[in-house]
């Protein structure tokens, strides 16, 4: 019953998303969604000694505030599903040790909010929990680190490169409630491209985007005026080009209603992030920023949302190995 296909599935209760948090760096203070973010930081450390104590710190007040925001407890939380990108994710880990809420911990890349979304709608639905908090966070400092090269070396970016977003968004998930709620979700398989520079990850994840929003529509049976907006999570200005493309060469244009968050969080021209936002943070503190704000206003009533994720690792492209990419998605509408 609750099957459409070999990625979808239709919630037989659809799951709410009861209220959200973000907080972001400076840079993304600066950029086009400034008013819709709960905080922003002043300065890179945020008070601590390393960026990814910073991290971890983001994440946890992200936490804080969306049980602020929900009227909750994190007595009143079942799990509380979380993912980012540095090692062994821990980010996550160390933020959430003290919040005494069972923990799953999930890595996909810059895929994992939507990720988190799905599982813990998947929780809810099931009869499992009643309330799930979903959050993710990433830190441009901790991941230049971590994948690329450490910002000391002053190394010069190429214009295929994407800016990862300092900051974090949370989700409350809940049984009961108003609020959007989600009602599909078709989950993604692996596409490799065979791209293997780490500097141009948006052309990695296209593929992965394009195959998910194309089984999305096929097992749904739904066509690109069901959404108001179709929005995808981390594929930046190259890699959005690359699925408006491929997409309409499979006959699947969807250009009039499709956006990115990677677009959409900074000014290219004026802040020179070069190909877009991109990491965990991207999609989770647009989604949990702007869009929520925009559904619960209702100037989005149905809304297609897919967080692309390179599941790479430094260990396995210095040993010549192309980067796969994945691609989640979830309907939420106001019903």
């Amino acid at each position: 019953m609750k099957r459409l296909g070999t990625q979808t599935i239709k919630l037989e209760n659809p799951v709410s998303i009861i209220d959200t948090a973000s907080i972001v760096g400076k840079k993304e203070g600066e950029g086009p969604l400034a008013s819709y973010f709960d905080y922003i930081l002043e300065d890179e450390y945020w008070g601590e000694k390393s960026f990814e104590k910073t991290e971890s710190k983001i994440l946890y007040e992200t936490i804080n505030k969306v049980l602020q925001k929900s009227k909750k407890t994190s007595s009143d939380i079942n799990y509380i599903l979380a993912g980012d990108l540095l090692n062994q994710c821990i980010s996550s880990a160390y933020a959430i040790r003290d919040t005494n809420i069972p923990f799953l911990g999930l890595y996909g890349a810059c895929s994992t909010m939507v990720e988190s979304l799905s599982l813990g709608a998947i929780l809810i639905d099931g009869g499992f929990a009643n309330n799930v908090i979903a959050v993710t966070s990433s830190h441009f400092c901790t991941a230049e680190r971590q994948f690329r090269f450490p910002l000391e070396l002053g190394s010069q970016r190429p214009q295929t490169s994407q800016w990862t977003v300092t900051g974090s968004g949370a989700s409350v998930l809940s049984n009961d409630g108003s609020g959007p709620k989600i009602t599909t979700i078709t989950t993604g398989k692996i596409i490799d491209m065979g791209i293997k520079d780490a500097n141009n990850m948006g052309a990695a994840m296209a593929g992965a985007a394009t195959d998910t929003i194309f089984t999305h529509f096929n097992e749904t049976c739904r066509n690109i005026d069901y959404y108001d907006l179709i929005v995808t999570g981390d594929l930046g200005h190259i890699g959005s080009n690359l699925t408006n493309n491929m997409l309409n060469k499979i006959g699947v244009n969807i250009e009039q209603k499709f956006t990115d968050c990677g677009i959409l969080i900074f000014d290219k021209e004026k802040q020179d992030t070069h190909a877009g936002g991109s990491g965990c943070g991207c999609c989770a503190s647009v989604f949990s920023g702007y869009l929520y704000k925009k559904l619960k206003e209702r100037e989005i009533n149905k809304l297609l949302l897919i967080a692309t994720g390179a599941l790479m690792s430094t260990t396995i492209v210095q040993q010549g190995e192309s980067i796969p990419g994945i691609a989640h998605a979830i309907s939420i509408e106001n019903l």
